[in-house]
């Protein structure tokens, strides 16, 4: 069974990144259409996509939302301070942690898929400045966690729909290099 099927839905069991989203909606009393600007920007989805550019279009999309979330989550803490650790901040460390794991599976299959060439999404153009007056900062987070929580579910939505032939390859491309991390 690929990685996929196992972090896709730590992700988004019982949606983590959702709560977190909703979690961030109640604190700071937004509404939900607060803002709809992406901050992601990768090609729009399409029927005729073949499986290897699904995967490159999610893999890229997780890559953009791993690097927002990281800086979302320092200048949080940077700005707003630690203080207590309540429901709100662990959540965000649940995304933080799984939302490599459900790049890591992307990306081997992205491997599988391709066979022995790999074309790197690339995460330059990224929207990483981040503002600096409260509410605006406030509103950029809300937007990050908004991004990782459609990117994460679209991510798991696809995954669920691919060939099973990448998704075998793609286990064993993994069973491979675990033996081989062992044997060292």
């Amino acid at each position: 069974m690929s990685l996929c099927f196992w972090h896709a839905p730590l992700l988004h069991q019982p949606s983590v990144d959702y709560l977190l989203f909703l979690c961030l909606r109640k604190k700071e009393n937004f509404t939900e259409d607060v803002t709809d600007r992406r901050l992601v920007s990768v090609p729009p989805p399409s029927s005729q996509l073949d499986t290897r550019d699904k995967l490159w279009r999610i893999h890229s999309a997780l890559l953009q939302c791993q690097k927002l979330l990281e800086k979302a989550v320092a200048k949080e803490e940077e700005e707003l301070g630690g203080g207590k650790k309540g429901e709100y901040e662990n959540k965000r460390k649940l995304v933080k942690e799984r939302l490599p794991l459900l790049l890591l599976s992307t990306g081997e299959l992205l491997k599988a898929a391709e066979g022995t060439t790999s074309l790197t999404p690339s995460v330059e153009g990224l929207e990483l400045n981040v503002p600096t007056g409260l509410l605006d900062l406030k509103l950029w987070v809300y937007r990050v966690y908004k991004e990782v929580n459609y990117w994460s579910k679209t991510a798991a939505n696809t995954l669920k729909d691919l060939p099973s032939v990448i998704v075998k390859e793609g286990a064993r491309t993994t069973r491979a290099r675990n033996r081989r991390s062992t044997r060292r």
